[in-house]
């Protein structure tokens, strides 16, 4: 098998130029025309037509391509993955999280990352923004499943998430608990936005396996979670989000769960990233970290953090 020939022949598929193929592999012009000439002759066929000014592929060249192209990328990922196995990783690993991705930025998940692997430096910002990751130089992600892009991998961080519409003791005794999601617009809410100039999020319930959501008209509308928490501990109106995030002020009393029968969960948070054959060792790491985390929550018998 001329492994040569094929190497070249696919950079100058991907190029569709010898000169830009001869620069990638550092080599000569001719030497890329020489070596591709042997090859077709070599299995009978034309792979390459070349003009003047342009290079393309022939009916097999593309067949060619199209079959042996995957291949090569997998036996790269092999070799790299075995000449990386003994390097630690390092550099720079930057993240873009959702704030309502508790699980993952709570603390001890990062906390036992950057101890497993002191060269990594985490750059994460917290952002509940869409964009494209990679246009913005991130490395990885963490969003809710149902808004990630399917190009993209996703590796589960948390189990199943439900949401939850809260308020405190001193509220409802003031003003009641709504019995259905249609009685909020009657009711102080505290609403979340993802950015200036954006509309409130809709509070979004099911019902006999129907879904809807509310525009609740909050009084107090805001993109910090913290403050909407705070508030609603003080008794300033019902608000909503991860049932996860209000769990340690339900279970000290500060707030009480409301709706619940119209909260079905739905799938969580996954730590996303781009379809890369290769993946960074930094970025590899940390997908392996996840993983190994959400095992050993489940070997404990919580999903919980």
């Amino acid at each position: 098998m001329d492994l040569n020939g094929i190497s070249v022949f696919l950079a100058v598929a991907e190029a569709r130029s010898f000169r830009a193929a001869a620069e990638h592999l550092g080599v000569t012009r001719p030497a890329v025309s020489q070596t591709i000439r042997r090859l077709e002759d070599r299995l009978g066929v034309a792979l390459v037509q070349r003009t003047t000014r342009s290079v393309s592929l022939t009916e097999a060249g593309e067949q060619l391509y199209q079959r042996v192209a995957p291949a090569i990328a997998e036996v790269a990922l092999a070799l790299n993955a075995t000449a990386d196995r003994d390097i630690a990783p390092s550099g720079l690993l930057r993240l873009a999280v959702s704030s309502i991705a508790e699980r993952f930025i709570s603390g001890p998940l990062l906390s036992s990352f950057a101890d497993a692997y002191p060269a990594v430096q985490i750059d994460l910002t917290v952002t509940d923004e869409e964009f494209d990751i990679v246009a913005k130089g991130y490395d990885a992600g963490v969003r809710l499943g149902e808004v990630i892009d399917q190009d993209m991998i996703a590796i589960p961080v948390s189990g199943e998430q439900r949401q939850s519409a809260v308020a405190a003791p001193s509220y409802i005794e003031r003003f009641g608990k709504p019995s259905h999601p249609s009685e909020l617009a009657q009711h102080r809410c505290i609403g979340w936005r993802p950015a200036p100039r954006t509309a409130p999020y809709r509070w979004e319930f099911a019902e006999n396996g129907r879904e809807f959501d509310v525009a609740v008209n909050p009084q107090i509308t805001t993109n910090d979670m913290w403050l909407m928490i705070r508030t609603a501990c003080a008794g300033g109106g019902i608000t909503f989000g991860m049932e996860e995030t209000f769990r340690p002020f339900v279970s000290s009393g500060k707030l009480v769960p409301l709706l619940q029968e119209y909260c079905p969960p739905f799938a969580g948070f996954f730590l996303y990233f781009p379809n890369r054959r290769n993946l960074a060792p930094k970025l590899r790491a940390l997908v392996e970290h996840v993983r190994r985390w959400r095992q050993r929550r489940g070997s404990a018998g919580s999903s919980e953090p």
